[in-house]
């Protein structure tokens, strides 16, 4: 059982360059109904990289604000729990202890796990911290997004509950360890794309790479992209 923070959030401007964002979000006092792509009430600006059904709900674990503010001290007042765009905080999980495909139940919903998060270069520019998304990244500190199983009302106060653990899944972090390492096992990432629940577009790029891995044995490989740097253009 994990004890919640629950957060949901309209769009705003970033502080430099106006760009829209749904990273600032409020927390929730009241029951809120969780469909299929999320939250009733929640909006993300960008929806080529954020939301949709395998990024419905994302969690954030809270025990990474210490270390963030720990390795960017200027930001440390703003870094509290919600302020990093996440739908759910707790402080009881994180990424050693989930695995994907787990199913969890909260309120009256149903989740599964089925992919980290890709921090993105809003990040910075919200905390006025450069470095900081690809921190997040290289740390493996992004929390992960859930898919909604069965949609129902979620309230303040509902816990986290395991339904049925992916047992024989990696652990979130370990896959994380697998995907960017510089040449892992491709018996590794080969379990790791047919691991049921797995994100669809996570399972197409792991896939890709170890088609590469396979035709470029003695090639150096090219660095799986862990975050989203800013554009040129909006």
């Amino acid at each position: 059982m994990a004890n919640v923070s629950l957060f949901i959030g309209g769009i705003r401007p970033l502080p430099e360059s106006g760009r829209p964002t749904g990273m600032y979000k409020q927390a929730v006092v009241t029951a809120l109904e969780l469909g299929y792509e999320g939250f009733v009430g929640d909006q993300q600006a960008d929806r080529r990289v954020h939301g949709g059904p395998d990024k419905a709900v994302h969690l954030y674990p809270a025990r990474h604000y210490a270390r963030l503010a720990a390795r960017f001290p200027e930001a440390a007042g703003q870094l509290v729990i919600g302020s990093l765009g996440e739908n759910i905080s707790t402080a009881d999980l994180d990424e050693n202890n989930v695995r994907i495909g787990d199913i969890w139940r909260l309120g009256s919903a149903r989740l599964q796990l089925c992919q980290p998060r890709n921090p993105c270069w809003k990040i910075d520019e919200r905390f006025a911290c450069e470095g900081m998304a690809e921190f997040i990244a290289h740390e493996r500190l992004t929390g992960w997004y859930w898919r909604v199983v069965t949609p129902g009302t979620v309230a303040p106060g509902d816990s986290l509950d395991i339904e049925r653990a992916a047992t024989e899944a990696f652990t979130l972090a370990e896959a994380m360890q697998c995907w960017q390492a510089h040449r892992p096992a491709l018996a590794d990432l080969e379990k790791l794309a047919a691991t049921p629940g797995i994100a669809e577009n996570w399972k197409q790029k792991i896939t890709t790479r170890v088609e590469w891995l396979r035709k470029n044995p003695q090639a150096t490989p090219p660095q799986p992209v862990a975050f989203h740097v800013k554009p040129e253009n909006p």
